[in-house]
């Protein structure tokens, strides 16, 4: 199967999935479900995907993170938030009810998987090579999960209470936190 007949059959897996998991949780959907309701064979699902949690994880990176990618490459933090969370307010239906898995696949674990690996990837690209930091301590993994884990709990926080704000409004808070000491927080509340 070439590359684009592959990509296809991803995109309707994908939309099947998005589409039961907005009317049931995902411990609940079945692999033939999915299937079913893409108009493919069983087989098919596997040819592309372990299980429903890399389809899970493949929805994740490219409707979110694959997008905002070049954003953060060349530092346009803000407009890479807006652009994730909008998607998401878009899509509030399937993020709102995939933000309840829970246990070792979690939503959160899913979510914070790949925010890990594209802030990793990024990193790469920035690495001077030579050039050592100031506390070995301090990993790019070390580094790629703290902001991929501060990002996920931002999002399901808000996932988790309605959305309440704005995509672009959540983009300026999370911005905000990043470019503030908790000492700058906690002197401006």
């Amino acid at each position: 199967m070439n590359g684009q007949g592959k990509a296809a059959i991803d995109i309707v897996l994908a939309e099947s999935f998005k589409e039961l998991v907005q009317k049931h949780p995902v411990e609940k959907i079945t692999i033939k479900e999915i299937t079913d309701r893409a108009g493919v064979i069983r087989p098919t699902f596997y040819n592309h995907f372990q299980d429903k949690y890399e389809l899970l994880e493949r929805i994740v990176y490219t409707d979110l993170l694959e997008p905002a990618e070049p954003l953060i490459k060349n530092g346009m933090f803000g407009e890479a938030f807006v652009l994730i969370f909008t998607k998401i307010e878009q899509e509030k239906g399937f993020y709102a009810m995939a933000s309840r898995l829970e246990g070792q696949n979690s939503f959160q674990s899913v979510a914070q998987a790949c925010v890990t690996k594209v802030l990793l990837k990024v990193m790469q690209d920035f690495s001077t090579k030579g050039k050592r930091s100031k506390y070995s301590w301090l990993t790019p993994e070390r580094i790629a999960e703290y902001y991929a884990q501060s990002l996920c709990y931002i999002v399901i926080s808000w996932i988790n209470t309605g959305m309440t704000v704005s995509a672009k409004e959540l983009a300026e808070i999370y911005e905000y936190v990043l470019k503030h000491s908790l000492e700058d927080i906690l002197t401006e509340m």
